[in-house]
């Protein structure tokens, strides 16, 4: 398919067709990240990775926990 590059205030836009909207599993508001490859621009929509605390939790040992912190006396009405 064949579209054509416009203005869009001081930047340059190109609309995406609904059927390669439907493909790609986009919407309004989806945040995409946007690369040259070897002089093609590719628009990936953007997945956040979602951790679960029990998977991060998993992850942490005797052998790679941290030793207390010291932060001096206390200065308000903390309790410790």
């Amino acid at each position: 398919m064949q579209t054509e590059i416009q203005k869009w205030g001081n930047s340059l836009a190109v609309r995406i067709p609904k059927a390669f909207v439907r493909e790609a599993h986009v919407a309004y508001g989806t945040t995409v990240d946007l690369s040259v490859d070897d002089g093609k621009i590719v628009i990936d929509p953007h997945t956040d990775v979602e951790y679960q605390l029990d998977d991060l939790l998993k992850g942490v040992t005797k052998q790679n926990r941290h030793a207390e912190v010291a932060t001096g006396d206390a200065v308000g009405r903390e309790v410790w």
